[in-house]
This record gives structure tokens, sequence and C-alpha cells, in this order.
């Protein structure tokens, strides 16, 4: 994986709007291309605007070039790309982001992105999956019923749950190492969103083992007191006589009154907002149009603030507005965003909150902001990526806030905090773990905790990001950037840190990012925005190293020369290797898979990069190399590194291995045998190769039985 900078461009400034009279737009729909047209708005994030026709003219040229691009890559014969989305830099060089299909079923983590210079050619990608999808055999031993029944036992989200066959879909599951066939499940019932709670339940498709599972509704949840943005101007539609919540200038946005349908079915008894007068709301739950004006103004905002700042239009980017449901379900104390249905929920609340809708100004802009992630990097709702996903939803939430310049909502880094909850907030990016159960900082742990909590991690990013450490109050609200590392320093401003986390969203990050997945991703942002050696990169890589992810850089101010490397944390000066911890992915190694990572599917020592041997349980071999290491010519020469072994194989006889040569010849054996619970620190004595210059390989061996993983960090020659 690699990638070359595209030239930087400025962000627009947000505009602050002030209290204007209500507008009724007298046209009942507007044309997509109108919609989606070019704006006087200078496109962010450092993409060119498009109109919608250049847009999917644009998808199609994709799409017609996605055999040869598959080939180029390196992918196999039974797979097909299918273009997405494609984002245009203004020198002209394109991300085209693809999903990908294997012998015609889903792949989940297969998706990818691939960038190109102005000329066409291909200059780097970004994999879900590294390498080309195989699975042993696409006929399933479980049946769909089989499957649906297996979903159900291993749903823990829903309970009281139930599936139908209907629901079980073949897929090629590509999210671990190695690429099986697999039941992707829908299962409902009563659970942690609901008396209609849905879950998604991966399974085997010839073990009906548990893969992956999370909730299909991507919530806010909590308790809290309700919320009212005030006398404002919301855009409406005129039909004759009367008007609607019809929002034309906002891609035909329509609010409807849900009259308690059920979460799984918010239209079911659905009726739109209508009436002589424009004039909505009386500010109060007991006026149903009060909830319907939060949200259409909520909903408008989000979408002013992505244009302006982005050139994006609406959440797939196509000028088209998702439909939104208030009153939804009964004492629902929840909003979410459902992209199978393209659409937005927002409960009423419940007797914890004084039945007070759950439709606040930062609530909508998550919500709909989960409908952007859906759209672009599609971050798979569980683990750490779930986390980033969730975070995402906080920071364009919080961004959508400032944005508004609301004089009864100032903007603020806590969210959720107009709905009077009897802490004063749902969440706190300035210091997560105030809360009680979000995470400040990264731990190895993060990926099993709930996503609304793991969260933490990216939103103390982003805020010490945009503005530093120490005390300062921001929208009448106290905050307190404290960092887990006692650093303190300046931030970038809330505007240049969202143009980062935007263009890392949409232009590098995939379904399976991670927390180090998201700290590269954000440094290239960075440096395709502000440059390699400016100060918001740097503060970049600070406020990662902040929050215990990765190391800051080094300051490029202080007159020494910056190397380009993501994260220089190499052992000590003395190393003859390059790129000991890996931390550079895979520069200076050479390796005969996928081998040299950043997944969060297994720990690194340090850091975020590590090499993953073997793990196939099946007849492998790998290798990872590095030649003309010159071995130091005094004293006594040694090899060290970490090794951390685990295997699903028992006794002490050695199955799998893993060798450590030098030039060719075996120093050091290790195998299913040394299992240990963590890294072990090893050394080989190399006295016997003093002056010279050789080639160190670590070549891993396993049969065809149960499996071994062998996962190396922190190699060092001195």
């Amino acid at each position: 994986m690699y990638r070359k900078n595209a030239l930087a461009a400025g962000v627009a400034a947000a505009l602050a709007l002030g209290s204007v009279t209500m507008v009724a737009t007298q046209s009942t729909a507007v044309p997509q291309s109108t919609a989606a047209g070019t704006s006087a708005a200078q496109p962010g994030a450092g993409f060119r605007a498009m109109t919608a026709d250049t847009r999917v003219e644009a998808i199609r040229e994709a799409g017609r070039n996605a055999s040869a691009t598959a080939r180029a890559l390196g992918l196999g014969p039974d797979e097909r790309l299918v273009a997405k989305d494609v984002l245009i830099d203004t020198d002209g060089a394109r991300h085209v982001r693809y999903d990908r299909t294997y012998k015609g079923m889903d792949v989940i983590g297969g998706d990818l992105v691939v960038h190109l210079a102005k000329n066409g050619e291909i200059t780097g990608s970004d994999l879900a999956h590294q390498g080309a999808i195989e699975v042993a055999r696409t006929t399933p031993k479980l049946t769909a019923a089989d499957a649906s029944a297996k979903a159900v036992k291993h749903a823990k989200h829903v309970k009281k749950a139930k599936a139908g066959s209907k629901d079980s879909t073949l897929v090629v599951y590509a999210a671990g190492k190695i690429p099986v066939l697999a039941y992707r499940s829908t299962v409902t019932g009563a659970g942690e969103t609901g008396p209609a709670s849905r879950e998604a339940v991966i399974v085997d498709a010839a073990s009906g083992a548990l893969l992956e599972q999370y909730e299909l509704h991507q919530t806010v949840t909590g308790t809290g007191n309700g919320v009212t943005v005030g006398q404002v101007s919301i855009e409406t539609t005129q039909t004759g006589s009367g008007y609607t919540l019809t929002d034309a200038a906002h891609g035909g946005t329509i609010i409807y009154d849900s009259y308690n349908s059920p979460q799984t079915n918010p239209k079911q008894n659905a009726r739109t907002f209508s009436k002589t007068s424009n004039s909505w709301g009386s500010g109060t739950t007991s006026s149903r149009e009060s909830a319907a004006v939060d949200a259409s103004y909520g909903l408008a905002k989000t979408w002013d603030y992505y244009k302006s700042s982005f050139n994006r239009s609406g959440i797939r980017n196509d000028g088209r507005g998702a439909p939104a449901y208030v009153h939804v379900d009964n004492s629902l104390l929840n909003a979410f965003y459902d992209d199978t249905c393209f659409c937005m929920s927002f409960g009423d609340g419940s007797s914890q909150n004084s039945n007070t809708p759950v439709t606040a100004l930062d609530v909508a802009g998550h919500e709909m902001s989960h409908g952007v992630t859906a759209s672009t990097a599609n971050l798979t709702y569980s683990g750490e990526s779930g986390g980033l996903n969730e975070a995402t939803s906080d920071i364009f939430g919080t961004m959508v806030e400032f944005y508004a310049n609301n004089t009864g909502d100032q903007g603020d880094y806590y969210i959720g905090e107009k709905l009077n909850m009897s802490g004063g907030y749902m969440r706190r990016m300035d210091n997560p773990s105030a809360d009680g159960n979000s995470l400040s900082c990264w731990t190895s742990g993060a990926g099993s905790v709930d996503v609304h909590y793991s969260s933490g991690i990216a939103n103390h990013f982003f805020y010490l990001a945009g503005e530093g450490t120490g005390a300062k109050t921001i929208g009448g609200r106290a905050h307190n950037g404290t960092t887990c590392n006692n650093d303190t320093f300046s931030g970038i401003g809330k505007d240049k840190a969202a143009a980062v986390w935007y263009r890392a969203l949409s232009t590098y990050m995939t379904s399976t990012t991670n927390y180090a997945g998201a700290r590269t991703a954000t440094l290239q942002a960075a440096a395709d925005l502000y440059g390699t050696n400016s100060q918001e990169r740097y503060l970049v890589s600070k406020a990662w190293a902040a929050v215990s992810v990765g190391t800051a850089l080094p300051d490029p101010g202080n007159g020494t020369p910056t190397p380009d490397p993501t994260d220089p944390t190499d052992p000590p000066s003395g190393n003859a290797l390059t790129n000991g911890s890996f931390e550079q992915g895979t520069s200076g190694w050479t390796q005969s898979d996928n081998i040299i990572t950043n997944s969060s599917l297994q720990p690194a020592r340090d850091g975020s990069w590590y090499a993953w041997m073997m793990g196939y349980g099946a007849d492998a071999v790998e290798s990872v190399s590095q030649s003309n290491v010159a071995v130091p010519a005094t004293g006594a020469p040694k090899l060290t590194f970490w090794l951390k072994v685990s295997t699903q194989e028992s006794g002490y006889a050695a199955y799998d291995t893993l060798k450590v040569k030098v030039n060719g010849t075996t120093l050091a054996t290790y195998s299913n045998a040394n299992v240990s619970s963590g890294y072990v620190q090893k050394t080989v004595d190399l006295s016997a190769f003093k002056g010279q210059s050789v080639k160190l390989e670590f070549a891993g061996t396993e049969d065809t039985y149960l499996a071994t993983i062998f996962l190396l960090d922190g190699i060092a020659i001195g």
C-alpha cells in the first residue's frame, strides 16, 4: 500500500446565518442536476466541484475501467470491481472508490480506493483486504435456514430474536486475514435500540461459527430532557393553497410525521406535515410540528455545512435528500440513520426525559453524517472501525452546531448537551472519560468496547487537533483539553481539523480501518492539504500521540530535516535495519504476501504496525526479508526482536515453524511450542557475520492442519 501527495487546497470558511423570516419555495421538486449543480462555494478538502452529471459520468468511466484496474491491482479472475464514487482533486487527480464481488457475491471487507494521476496512471491504492480474494469452496454446507437459526443464537444486541431464511444471503467475508464463504443474516426483535431492533450477524457458511455482528441502527442513545432550536428559518414548499415540510432547496428532503410507526418501518403510518399557513410549531411538545421544525432545520444546516465546506451535495453527493421521520415508535429515546431505507428516524423520548423528541441540532448532524460515512468509507459498525464510525458522526454533528451559529444552541464539543441529561450531556469530546464509560485514550481492548464509548478516542483526538490543550470556555461551556501523555500543544483550528478528517474519510479510509489506520489516513490527508512538512500535519500527529495512538512526528519547524515516514518509531540510533518497527509500512522490507500490516485483528507490540506471519490452518510458506544489512564490525553484534506466538496446535511437537535466517543460514527456529500470551523479546548472536552486508529473513512454514500465528515487531541489529 502506498500513496502520493495530491495538491493542497484551502477550505471554504463556514457561513454563519442569522435569523430570517420563513421561506416557502414555489416549486414542488428540484431536478437532480439543479440540486447538485455547480456552486459558488469554494470546494474544501482539496476537491474539485462537480455537477451531478459530471459525477455520474466519472463513476461510469470508473466502471468502464474496472476490469483493467482489477488486473493492475492483481485481483483474482473471479473478482469484479463495482464503482461506487469518484472524487477529483483540484489538480485533476482522481480517487475512485470500488466495492468488490467474488463470483457474483458481495465481499464484506472488500472495498478499496484507487488513486490516479491526472493522466489516469494509478499512483496508489488503499484496500480493506490486501491482495486477491479466493475461497476454497463456494457451495455452503449450511442452508440459508440453518444460517438464520445460527444467527438468532449468536445475536447479542437483540433479545427474543427471530430471523427467516429469506434474510440470509451468501457473501464472502474478507475482513479477516483469510476470506471465507459466509452468510449475512438480519436478526430482528426486542433489543438495545428498542422493541424492533435489527442486528447484522455474519456466520461461517460451513460451520456456523460467528464471524461478526453489529447493530444495523446506528444510534444516539441516552437519557435527557429534549431541546428546541427556537425561532428559526426553515425551507418549505407551497402546494396550491397550502404548504408542506418539503425542503426543495436541500434535495427535496421531506419531514414526515411517523405517527408512532415501528422502528423497522417508520413510514407505516406516516403522513406529510401540511397546513394552510406557513407557520409551524409552538416550540413545545404539545405541537407535533415542533419536532419536525427541529429536524428540518438541523438537516438543512447539515446539508449546508457539507456543501459550504466540502462541496458535497447531500448524503450520497448526488443532490438527493433523505426523508426524515419524527414521532417514531413509542417512548423511543433514540434517533438513527438507516442506509437500507435511506432515511432518518427520530423518537419522542421517554419518561426518562419528559417525553421530549430527540431532535437536537447536533443529533440531526450526527445522524445525517452516518449516511455520509455509509456512502464513503462505510466503516463497519463494530470493533475499532465502529468507534470511528460513531466518532465521525460526533465530529461533524459538532461542526454543524458551530456552522449553524444558533443563539439558542451555541457551538461546543459536548454531544447532546441540549437534551438536559442528568450529567449534562451524552458525550464530551474534550474529556470523553468524564462520562464514566467512554475511552479518552486508546488501549488494546478498544475494539471490544461499545462503539459509542470507543468513539471517545477519535473524539478526543479531534478536539485536541482543533483546539489544542489547556482549559478554555467554548459556547459558554467549560472545556479542558487534557492528554494521555501529559503533552501540551496548540491546535490547528476546528475547520482545518474537519477538512483533514473529511478527506481521510472520503479518500483513504475503508470499511476495516482501525485507529492506527485512521492515524495514517489523517496524516496523509494533512499532507495533501497543507504539505508533508507542515505544522498542520505535525500537530495532527501530536494529537494522535496525545490519545495513545502512535508517536508524534519530528517538529518541522525545529530546523532538523524531516523525513517522510509516517511514524519514525524505529529503535534508537545504532539499528542497522531500515524500518525495524514497521511503522513506515513495507519500506525497506520484501514480503512474499501481505505480511506487514496495521490490522486491528492482532496487536502490535509498539506503535501500530507489525508483521503477521502464517495463521492459515493449511499448507503454506511465506517470508519477510531485508537485504544489504550492514552488521556492525565491532563489539558483539546481535539481532533482537519481539515475537508473539498463538496456536491451535497442542503439545510440544513443532508442526508450524518460523526460522531466522542470515544469508540463507538458519540461526534460530521457533514453533507452535513457543506459544506466548504476549510479545517476548528474542536475541540471536550475529558475531559470525561481523562487518558483513547480509540478508536477514524470517521464513514461516505451516502444515495442513490447525493454525499458528507468529507476530514480529521491534526488530533491530546492533
